[in-house]
């Protein structure tokens, strides 16, 4: 028989009409999206005709069982491969061996789909994605691969709308929640059929008693026939190595449950010609077994990360995927490994006692990715490095961990992998990793060790972000005590935990023990480092800052033009730092009163900001808020308009409807509309503010109550006076019952009362707008 080898990136033949007959009469969309890694088809791919046009005549939602390697992914591939084929708007790969895998994924295609907004979390990026899936009437296909918690993709998969949903696992459970199809090995016939095909032998009674003795399994048949192709070696010669390999001789079990027969020994004959048939495979090989199968970008491999070394790499890549150890995703991007090829691969290294190195060689390219992810300017960008990075930590730390192979290395990475989930909102799973990371470190490296130290101040940062102010400022105090103590007082991470320490005093409105640690600290840092190191450009601006927050303007004022000329000279005008020292040196201008001063200032750097940091960055958004702000206080009440409505409309743009931030924008619009005498205008917006912060924070919020308040002042301007007392009177008593018969807001709004039109500048002046 003739070689049926195919090219990597080639597509199979696929019979898709057959597999998509109810849709293939609309029309294509003009712009498909494939998300997630879609595996491509291996070297020698056979279709599984049998399953496959079964598979789409199933109900919305599939589940694919059966045990490891019998090809329940690749068969789900097929089914992407067809609904691409035909033009199928959305098809989403997911991985789905955890929820955080799940999330992920979904996060994502929510991205892909423009429902994603950037305050989002993975979680509310997700339930965006799947009330999408479950709403629309288009044609789409989502595969959770690899599942193995039935709740957790309960919870995730979409439910109505046209959507698809297959589900591969080796849990038959899975069955039992949703439609079930049972993914079983090859029949003698495909077996012998397959092996002809890879190998174009035609001898059928050698092929099937290959076949017998590999159980018929998909993946250890592919092992065989591509070493067969490769070497020539006829069924008999390929039995007999088979035969004679032990597999107890060259593994050590590391986990509890057996291979499918025959998987164990014809990986390993794989492993043996393909590392003496292609050069630098074995390091390639067994780092990518290490790493998460959910794929593997050539920059973390052995030479991927030179450029000058790529196409030696592109070329090692291609002799391996030959050999069916490896595959490809269907763009090309990154590299895949079946997790049972994985499985033999690192227990043959621990046999061999590697295992240690081989986890240690992996930790440098994964800081490498970790400085590539602090460099990228385009968050969403980063943010998709991030998932990855946190991803292959994860399959290092659960390599390591069960066979006490955990070093000071992976139990910082696994440290960074929390910080990650902090930036990203997940302030949950954030704490939770990081005191379990903590535990560990503490327990196998002692309360000293550096690594500790450090795992120790991010657990602090993560529990600023959650805002539990008291144990993120003791957990810092501790931090610096220890440092000192071990590191020394001059130390880089002494200094930084100084640095922290001070901003969070400020954060915690201590600012009185703020200010003398802040002084300290960017004394020692200048003294240290010198004085353009960024640490030292970064302490005394945020010492300029203090000085601010604290009334203490004109020195903050001559603290940030120094900074201001140190950052742009040493890390130039488009670092965060001197863009952010430039919004700041303006805010201290209007703070002094100099407000012609800060509006040119706000106006230099806000188009800087949306050009290096992007439109909807905070510090974008901040600086154009500010500079409304610095309009109205000047009298501009147009451009302050102007740029009021400009913001509300950003932020009903990224932001829900009923955010915070976009309720306080819409509040802030309509105070410029009461001001400006657009009085129909500012009602109908205090209006809508009212309504929807009564049903987001309640009748009795304080911000309710203000909004309430500015109400009544409006319809008063507007003429509505018996309207304007009935609200008065209500946000009167409101504030009686809440506030108190003290309270600032109480007492104002006792007063306005009385004298109905006289009452915003004492309001405005009490409660601080």
């Amino acid at each position: 028989m003739t070689d049926q080898r195919r090219s990597s990136r080639e597509k199979p033949p696929v019979a898709v009409s057959a597999v998509v007959a109810d849709f293939t009469a609309r029309p294509p969309v003009r712009e498909q999206i494939v998300e997630g890694a879609v595996p491509a088809p291996p070297a020698g791919f056979q279709v599984r005709e049998d399953l496959l046009a079964p598979l789409a005549a199933e109900e919305a939602v599939c589940a694919l069982t059966g045990a490891p390697g019998v090809g329940k992914t690749l068969l789900a591939a097929s089914y992407a491969w067809a609904c691409q084929a035909a033009g199928w708007p959305v098809v989403a790969w997911i991985p789905a061996a955890t929820t955080d895998q799940i999330l992920a994924g979904l996060e994502d295609l929510a991205h892909r789909l423009g429902v994603r907004v950037p305050v989002d979390t993975p979680e509310s990026a997700s339930d965006k994605a799947k009330a999408w899936l479950s709403g629309t009437h288009q044609p789409c296909l989502v595969v959770f691969d690899g599942a193995t918690d039935i709740q957790a993709v309960r919870r995730w998969c979409p439910a109505g709308g046209a959507a698809r949903v297959v589900i591969t696992s080796r849990d038959r459970a899975f069955g039992d929640h949703y439609a079930p199809m049972e993914v079983n090995a090859f029949t003698p016939a495909q077996a012998v059929a397959f092996l002809a095909g890879r190998t174009g032998l035609a001898d059928e009674s050698a092929a099937a008693e290959l076949a017998e003795e590999l159980g018929c399994l998909p993946l250890a048949l592919a092992q065989a026939g591509a070493v067969i192709a490769r070497e020539k070696t006829g069924y008999h010669g390929y039995l007999r190595s088979l035969r004679d390999l032990s597999p107890d001789r060259q593994l050590t079990t590391l986990e509890d449950d057996g291979y499918p027969a025959g998987v164990a020994q014809a990986v390993l004959v794989s492993l043996g010609q393909a590392e003496e048939a292609v050069a630098g495979a074995r390091p390639v090989l067994e780092r990518l077994a290490v790493l998460s199968s959910t794929g593997v970008t050539r920059s973390l491999l052995p030479g991927g990360a030179e450029s000058e070394e790529r196409s030696g790499v592109d070329e090692l890549l291609s002799g391996l995927a030959d050999t069916s150890l490896i595959t490809f995703s269907d763009d090309g991007r990154v590299v895949l490994m079946h997790s049972l090829i994985q499985r033999v691969l690192r227990e043959r290294a621990h046999h061999d006692d590697r295992l240690g190195q081989v986890l240690a060689d992996a930790v440098g390219p994964l800081r490498a990715l970790n400085d590539l992810i602090n460099e990228e300017t385009t968050p969403w960008k980063a943010r998709g490095m991030a998932k990855s990075l946190r991803e292959h930590i994860g399959v290092l730390y659960a390599t390591a961990f069960p066979v006490g192979l955990l070093t000071p290395d992976l139990l910082l990475l696994r440290g960074w992998s929390g910080d990650y989930l902090r930036e990203m909102g997940d302030l949950s799973r954030a704490i939770t990793l990081h005191e379990v990371t903590l535990a560990e470190s503490e327990r196998l490296l002692g309360t000293d060790h550096p690594t500790t130290l450090s795992n120790r101040h991010n657990l602090a940062c993560s529990y600023q972000a959650a805002e539990r102010t008291q144990e993120t400022i003791a957990l810092f105090e501790q931090v610096l005590a220890e440092r000192e103590r071990v590191l020394g007082v001059d130390h880089l991470d002494t200094l930084t935990s100084r640095q922290v320490l001070a901003y969070t005093y400020q954060w915690g409105e201590r600012t009185q023990e703020a200010i003398p640690l802040y002084e300290r600290a960017a004394a020692d840092c200048e003294r240290v480092l010198g004085s353009d190191h960024h640490l030292t450009l970064g302490t005394r601006h945020d010492l300029a800052d203090t000085y601010r927050s604290a009334g203490r303007t004109r020195e903050a004022i001559a603290l940030f033009e120094q900074v201001l000329a140190d950052c742009e000279r040493v890390l130039g005008t488009d670092h965060h730092i001197s863009l952010a020292s430039r919004h700041n040196l303006a805010d201290a201008h209007q703070m002094e009163g100099r407000t012609q001063k800060a509006i040119t200032l706000y106006e230099q750097v806000l188009p800087d900001c949306e050009r290096v940091l992007g439109h909807d960055h905070l510090l974008t958004s901040t600086t154009r808020g500010n500079l409304s702000g610095a309009y109205r206080a000047a009298g501009r009440t147009q451009k302050a308009i102007t740029s009021y409505e400009a913001i509300l409309t950003d932020c009903e743009r990224l932001l829900d409807a009923d955010d915070p931030l976009t309720l306080t924008s819409r509040h802030n619009l309509a105070e410029i509309y009461l001001e400006a005498g657009r009085l129909r205008e500012a009602i109908v917006l205090y209006e809508r503010v009212v309504a929807e912060r009564e049903r987001k924070l309640g009748a009795d919020h304080l911000d309710t109550l203000t909004s309430r308040h500015y109400l009544a002042y409006a319809h008063d301007s507007a003429g509505r006076t018996r309207e304007a007392i009935v609200l008065f009177k209500q946000v009167l008593a409101d504030c009686e019952r809440v506030l108190g018969a003290d309270h600032p807001n109480t007492r104002a709004a006792r007063e306005s009362i009385d004298n109905v039109r006289s009452f915003l500048p004492r309001w405005r002046r009490l409660i601080g707008r």
